[in-house]
């Protein structure tokens, strides 16, 4: 089953935009939703294996003017995502519940005061 069609995405300040995102391929396992310019793509996958990982995923890009010559653009490109790692769900392993509990914890720890964490760790702290 895959996720609606379009998904967007809503960037706060400095980018500050709504990019709607339609489905651009489906694979087995993978879906990807993507700009009509390319610069933006979300993709959702799924690794079966001793271990199952669900993938969640977000790609964005912009063009920049060249420092040495402002004529010239090159793209410059980031990419952002969470992996679940998780034990087959045929081990008896975590329930559903206990999966989303453990993310909504860690989503807690991220965006608390005011993504102070993520500000860090961007900063290069640990």
């Amino acid at each position: 089953m895959s996720f609606a069609d379009p998904q967007s995405v809503t960037y706060p300040a400095p980018i500050s935009a709504t990019v709607s995102l339609p489905r651009t391929s489906v694979g087995v396992n993978q879906t990807e939703y993507g700009s009509s310019d390319g610069l933006h793509k979300l993709t959702a996958s799924h690794q079966y294996g001793k271990r199952t990982r669900r993938l969640l995923r977000l790609d964005y890009a912009k063009l920049s003017a060249d420092v040495l010559d402002p004529s010239l653009y090159s793209t410059k490109s980031m990419s952002c995502y969470l992996v679940f790692d998780l034990p087959p769900a045929n081990t008896g392993g975590l329930s559903n519940a206990e999966e989303l509990a453990v993310y909504s914890a860690l989503k807690g720890a991220m965006t608390a005061s005011t993504d102070a964490l993520i500000s860090k760790l961007l900063g290069g702290e640990s």
